[in-house]
């Protein structure tokens, strides 16, 4: 009996542990939710618009600069290295879900030309593997677009620069895949979005009056936030307006507002940004082509100024005589 009910007691305990550990986990993930590249994914079958507009920008509206470094050309079925710059103070702190502040973190969308995919880990070399790239984890945005990467969220302190280990395709086993110019395009933010997909606001934005009228009572909430309580002034109806934990207000008890004025600061001290790049894709026939060429035109002159000397010295023969 005794171990029945100690048996029951384990099986009650592990249950509530685990429902626990589904619940944090719950709020924590949707804390973060859409609020990097990666969760574009659930989304957008495309994360590039037909208008060049990455994503990601529908939630994350502050503008913020990006910078992507690859090589000028590359050899078919080679690894090369795109370096994406997601440039930040890094002393600057961000409004977390709870309201508290915190470091930024990054993430990034790299969408390659058809063909061009992720490197494989058994190609990746060495040194870029353990210097360069070290516990990054990139993952294809889907599995029919494997030629678009993700990544993040990522600590932006050791991460503000990431570099992305690409195989290049070869069209002697690739018919799609052609000795061209290419095009890639990135998207990277740093810090919260504002927005959600369905529409919501974070607590990463600024929040609006409601209404045009008075406001008459300001409530701080024990776990942060506040709620605003605004008396219309057309017909003296109460509207209260809900403000969560991180934005700091900026109206005061008794002051008139109007509609669509903002009532606290705006948080977000990070942003989106998308750059381009361009890549050729080299055909060595090419390449060989050009150093014959150059090695004819360098033998060519050698000759010339061979037989120069030679008429030279036939003349100086000739004036002797």
């Amino acid at each position: 009996m005794q171990n029945r009910n100690f048996n029951n007691l384990i099986i009650k305990w592990a249950t509530q542990s685990i429902s626990i550990m589904i619940i944090i986990n719950t709020i924590a993930w949707s804390s973060v939710s859409e609020a990097f590249p990666i969760y574009a994914q659930q989304g957008y079958e495309n994360p590039r618009e037909a208008t060049g507009r990455i994503v990601c920008a529908n939630c994350h509206l502050a503008k913020k600069p990006v910078d992507i470094e690859v090589p000028q050309s590359v050899l078919p079925n080679t690894v090369f290295e795109a370096v994406v710059k997601i440039p930040y103070d890094m002393q600057i702190k961000q409004v977390l879900a709870n309201g508290k502040k915190g470091s930024l973190n990054v993430g990034a969308v790299l969408i390659l030309p058809e063909g061009f995919e992720l490197a494989p880990s058994d190609r990746i070399p060495p040194e870029m593997k353990e210097k360069k790239i070290g516990n990054l984890f990139f993952q294809p945005y889907s599995n029919d677009k494997k030629n678009i990467l993700v990544i993040g969220p990522v600590p932006g302190k050791k991460y503000s620069e990431m570099v992305f280990p690409i195989l290049s395709p070869d069209p002697a086993t690739n018919k799609e895949a052609h000795f061209l110019k290419y095009p890639i395009y990135v998207g990277g933010n740093r810090g919260r979005g504002q927005i959600y997909p369905d529409g919501s606001k974070s607590n990463n934005t600024v929040y609006n009056s409601s209404l045009t009228g008075k406001v008459s009572k300001i409530f701080r909430k024990e776990k942060g936030g506040y709620e605003i309580t605004i008396d219309d002034i057309s017909d003296g109806h109460k509207v209260v307006d809900i403000v969560p934990a991180g934005p700091e207000l900026i109206i005061s008890e008794g002051e008139f507002v109007k509609v669509d004025q903002p009532l606290t600061n705006n948080p977000n001290v990070g942003g989106f940004g998308q750059g381009d790049a361009e890549v050729v894709l080299q055909d060595p026939l090419r390449i060989q082509g050009l150093l014959l060429f150059f090695g004819s035109v360098i033998l060519a002159q050698i000759f010339l100024v061979l037989k120069k000397k030679q008429f030279e010295k036939v003349q100086l023969a000739e004036m002797n005589f």
